[in-house]
């Protein structure tokens, strides 16, 4: 489908990559990830050819049809929300003027009209081309595509300039589907979507004829939808055959496997070292000394790259709170005419886990700002319990900093003097070093605000914590890192968020919200979505069955059983012969530190005035010899065992 031949980039001094290469083919349905700054987007924009390399070339054929959906909507279109999505097929849109007014033109044409044949000929033609584009149900794919992302009817004729940037993304989206590319390639496209939208991408990218490319953080997607995963890291590109999870697991086996082969052959470099040391000087083994001196000169060194750096941290102990942390009765609030709680009831325990889901609007963030105290509620009562510490993270958090302080500044204003020594190393675990600490918050971006905010909510302890979307901007190395201190942290927990792989690892219950109330089911997401299903369906809550293997997994399941047992085998083997080495060595060592000695007895002239014990020396040297010869090739047949 398309080709990058030794492509190399750079913007400024910083080279994102240089001499690249690869081929995406036709039946691609590949997932592209890495680490925040790796240069994904600049791949993509190569590949569609909206950037051109600094060396090299992209290759793609003339007739191949690729739509690019980028992480933010550069530039607004004029029009209303369906007349957008269909601007992708402007050809369409005049066919569909023309035969109207064709139309109109034979209505009034008498049956002797002499043109009558002319504009009948000339309606079919345009006709034919009409239905060959797929004019006649355009405009219904359109709709049930912007539907699908949650953009109603109501919508369809509102301007898309006076929507925000995240409806108008979508609105781009459904132009971009509804064109139905032969590549596509999807630069976050999860951003702006909620989780009903998010699902029903899922199944439109699964059914989805063509090949696809996509940046994503949302695992969940990732493992739904592609057949490989291509890792962008340090300016090299990596492919893995099959889903996200396949993928860690193929990367933790490399990076063992790395490991212990530069362990390996650190030991065979230290015992052929050893036996140049040894036998250096002996004439007899000259040419294997020279043969393994020649070995370790062509030697290639397994290289164990070092880790890249990563954010750590842990929430601060959480102080105690009362069994009853938060407790909703009864609570309404309206922004205008629109409700976003009405009657709402909700009550949160000490160490409550809760997780927000809905469609955008329906009043996840009104919530965790009622429970932070800064929104106040219509109706109702909204109480927090015996010594509550809350700490929000709002949705705009980043909004929230101020850009015209440095990073080092904006956490110096919210803490007392006293506490201002720690801040570097707190910055530090954020990956804030250095003079980084002092670039101003207006320059940084989107994942190193999201770094900084997080940073700031650390500050100072809480035992609730109110999260809204605070997996946003951070790359999935960033997300297992919170999750990981999400999953330690001792106090309560709400979280807003569409991350389902989140969700699912750090709740013990999912609220959804139906008509402007709190509906609260125990578990994780899946628990969640199986009472949505089979509320549905109106009939009883059954425990689903585990599914069985598909062909694909079971067959990749067998080929790490056999590579496991290959690996076992082997150190098995490895350990046998290093079992019989260390006794070996001992008893060379100990052979030859007495010989050592003896030989030292026999250089001094004084023992020779003894001839008895000159006589008795001289045998236990010899003996030592002769036991030593058998030993030397024991120990090179089973060094060369071990290499």
């Amino acid at each position: 489908m398309v080709r990058l031949e030794r492509v190399s980039r750079r913007f400024g001094a910083r080279v994102v990559f240089d001499d690249l290469s690869w081929v995406v083919p036709r039946e691609a349905r590949l997932g592209l990830v890495g680490p925040n700054g790796a240069g994904k987007t600049t791949l993509l924009r190569l590949l569609a050819e909206l950037e051109t390399p600094d060396c090299g070339a992209v290759h793609r054929p003339a007739s191949a049809c690729v739509g690019y959906l980028p992480q933010e909507v550069e530039a607004v279109a004029e029009g209303s929300v369906l007349q957008v999505a269909l601007s992708g097929y402007p050809e369409v849109s005049r066919l569909e003027r023309e035969l109207e007014r064709l139309e109109g033109e034979l209505a009034g044409t008498a049956p002797d009209d002499p043109g009558l044949g002319e504009r009948t000929r000339r309606y079919g033609t345009l006709r034919e081309r009409y239905e060959a584009l797929g004019g006649d149900g355009l405009e219904v794919r359109a709709k049930a595509i912007l539907s699908g992302l949650g953009i109603g009817t109501d919508a369809l004729d509102h301007p898309l300039r006076q929507l925000s940037g995240g409806w108008r993304m979508r609105v781009v989206l459904a132009r971009l589907l509804l064109g139905a590319p032969d590549l596509l390639l999807l630069d976050e496209p999860t951003n702006h979507l909620d989780l009903a939208a998010l699902e029903w991408l899922e199944g439109f990218l699964a059914d989805y004829k063509g090949a696809f490319v996509v940046v994503s953080h949302d695992r969940f997607l990732l493992n739904r939808v592609v057949r490989g995963i291509v890792e962008l890291d340090r300016g090299r590109l990596t492919s893995y055959p099959g889903d996200y999870d396949a993928y860690l697991a193929a990367r933790e086996a490399e990076a063992e496997a790395r490991e212990r082969a530069a362990r390996e052959q650190d030991r065979t470099i230290q015992r052929v070292e050893r036996f140049i040391e040894r036998f250096r000087y002996k004439a007899s083994k000259a040419p294997q000394v020279q043969s393994r001196i020649r070995a370790l000169e062509k030697l290639e060194r397994v290289r164990v790259e070092a880790p890249r750096a990563a954010i750590r941290f842990g929430f601060p102990p959480a102080p105690r709170s009362g069994d009853v942390v938060a407790r909703l009765e009864g609570v309404h609030k309206s922004f205008g005419e629109r409700v976003v709680l009405a009657g709402a009831d909700l009550l949160l325990r000490r160490g409550d886990r809760l997780a927000l889901v809905g469609p955008n609007g329906c009043g996840k963030s009104t919530l965790l700002r009622l429970l932070a105290g800064r929104l106040a509620a219509d109706l109702g009562r909204v109480e927090l319990g015996h010594h509550v510490i809350p700490r929000h993270y709002g949705q705009h958090q980043l909004e929230e900093l101020d850009p015209r302080r440095t990073v080092l500044e904006e956490l110096e204003a919210i803490v007392s003097p006293g506490q201002r020594a720690r801040l570097r190393t707190l910055l530090g675990s954020f990956l804030f070093q250095g003079d980084d600490v002092h670039k101003p918050v207006g320059v940084l971006s989107g994942g190193e605000k999201a770094r900084l905010a997080l940073a700031r909510m650390l500050l100072h302890p809480a035992n609730l914590l109110l999260l809204d979307e605070p997996t946003n901007h951070l790359d999935l190395q960033g997300r297992e890192v919170l999750e990981e201190a999400l999953n330690e942290y001792a106090g309560t927990l709400v979280v807003v968020s569409h991350d389902r792989y989140l969700i699912n690892r750090i709740a013990t219950s999912v609220a959804g919200f139906d008509r402007g109330r709190i509906d609260v089911v125990q578990g994780d997401y899946d628990e969640y979505l199986a009472r949505r299903a089979a509320i549905a369906t109106d009939g009883p809550r059954t425990s689903e069955a585990t599914p069985s293997p598909t062909p694909e997994r079971a067959s990749r399941a067998d080929e790490r059983r056999r590579e496991a047992e290959a690996r076992n085998r082997r150190y098995r083997e490895r350990r046998e012969v290093e079992q019989r080495l260390g006794p070996l060595e001992s008893r060379i060592a100990e052979l030859e530190r007495r010989l050592g000695q003896l030989r030292t007895l026999q250089a001094e002239p004084a023992l020779y005035q003894e001839p008895a014990r000159a006589a008795e020396i001289a045998r236990e040297a010899a003996l030592a010899e002769r036991d030593l010869a058998p030993l030397y090739e024991q120990w090179e047949e089973a060094a060369r065992e071990v290499e």
